[in-house]
């Protein structure tokens, strides 16, 4: 066994290997539940699809001798003893649910390289000084219910155990009854479980990697989000009796607001402007629209410039209202600040890369993650691997085998480093 030590004095076992086909193996068979007809995935959070997912892979942990553990909020953490009990363990995970038309590595990339490890662990009988978990959070995505990130956030008391209970879907089917019908509403309280050190695999989700031919991202923060929902309020009509001059078409207001949401975005080098879901009353062909309800995203680089985004959009509104006398509400739904991950976290995952020669560069994230709400709780960190054309959310999105195992022997020594 070879061991070498970093500057800091830590040494870190870098003979050790993952099993990249049983890794690559995992992530298909996860994938074919919930699989759509364009190769991508669809398990919404607290579906019947998610409850079949999380079955898998806890099933794949008891094989690995781990004991689970479901907390009220739904996030599974499958626990790997180490010799010293009395030592907070070490985490590793990410999330299985998706987007509606979602692909087969977002989220669910990082659940299974931590279990890999953990498997690898098993493989060279290795005991690690400190307990090894593998996590996943309930409902990162946000696509079914709102808001994002809910079982980390949630986890790190950023929200309310009780209101997110009883946040419903589009059919009012609330979180706390989902919960049970899945059988995924565990007894411990969120928030209890102690954490030394939280590590997120992921793919990149955009383009930067692939581009200056980088296996490893080594992440340094996420960008500030703000999302909202604006609702303009007009009159619906007859799109033939009704003349232009005397119409109240809400939809027509709508797009002068959607266009400027895209100007104000590109004011800054990494402003993020994205109007992405759309609902038109009475959506009729013949009628002109009396009601548009849509979403905003903003993204940017600090809590500043946010603010500054929020300002003109703000401004173009009250414009509008003015010029059309239209009603526009603008509501405030979510509000992640920029962040900035754990220093030693990343110079572990640099050291891990440049050890294992893999190309690697600082990087930000532009999507928000559970490792965003975790720094709250413990020293946190995430690893980034290119995905094809940098695309995610979409039912092609693609990382190599290569590049899945690459990501996953970095967070194989980061984490013998953080629990030896």
């Amino acid at each position: 066994m070879n061991t070498e030590v970093l500057s800091s004095g830590v040494a870190t076992i870098t003979d050790y290997r993952i099993n990249g086909q049983r890794l690559w193996d995992s992530l298909m068979t996860l994938a074919e539940i919930g699989a759509t007809a364009k190769g991508g995935c669809r398990r919404l959070a607290l579906s019947e699809e998610d409850k079949l997912g999380r079955d898998l892979v806890v099933s794949w942990g008891q094989a690995a001798g781990l004991s689970i553990t479901v907390d009220k909020i739904g996030n599974v953490f499958m626990r790997r003893p180490g010799k010293n009990p009395r030592l907070p363990p070490v985490l590793a995970g990410s999330h299985i649910d998706t987007q509606p038309t979602g692909g087969k590595y977002d989220g669910n990339y990082g659940v299974l390289a931590a279990l890999e490890v953990i498997r690898t662990l098993n493989d060279f009988n290795i005991e690690t000084e400190a307990p090894v978990e593998v996590v996943f959070w309930t409902n990162e995505e946000g696509s079914r219910f709102t808001p994002v990130m809910m079982g980390s956030g949630v986890f790190t008391g950023m929200f309310s155990l009780d209101d997110i209970y009883m946040t419903t879907d589009t059919e009012g089917k609330s979180v706390g009854n989902e919960l049970k019908k899945i059988g995924y509403l565990g007894e411990e309280e969120p928030g209890v479980h102690p954490v030394r050190a939280y590590f997120e695999a992921h793919i990149e989700q955009g383009p930067i990697l692939e581009a200056e031919n980088n296996t490893i991202g080594v992440v340094s923060g996420a960008l500030g989000v703000r999302w909202y929902d604006c609702t303009v309020t007009g009159q619906d009509s007859h799109a033939g009796p009704t003349p232009m001059s005397l119409r109240k078409d809400a939809l027509q207001v709508a797009t002068v607001i959607m266009q400027a949401v895209i100007e104000i975005a590109r004011k800054t080098p990494e402003g993020r402007g994205t109007v992405g879901s759309v609902y038109v009353h009475p959506n009729s062909r013949n009628v002109v629209p009396g009601e548009v309800k849509f979403s905003i995203d903003f993204r940017n680089t600090d809590d500043e410039k946010v603010d500054e985004m929020d300002t003109l959009l703000r401004q173009c509104i009250a414009r509008l209202q003015q010029q059309t006398g239209l009603n526009i509400a603008l509501t405030q739904v979510s509000h992640y600040s920029a962040s900035r991950f754990d220093e030693g976290c990343q110079a572990a995952i640099a050291s891990a890369a440049e050890q294992l020669h893999f190309p690697f560069q600082s990087i930000v994230s532009g999507a928000g993650h559970d490792a965003v709400f975790m720094i709250n709780k413990a020293p946190s960190g995430m690893i980034f691997i290119p995905c094809k054309d940098g695309i995610s959310h979409n039912e092609s999105e693609y990382a190599s085998p290569e590049h899945v195992a690459a990501g996953a022997n970095v967070l194989l020594q980061v984490i013998l480093q953080y629990a030896q």
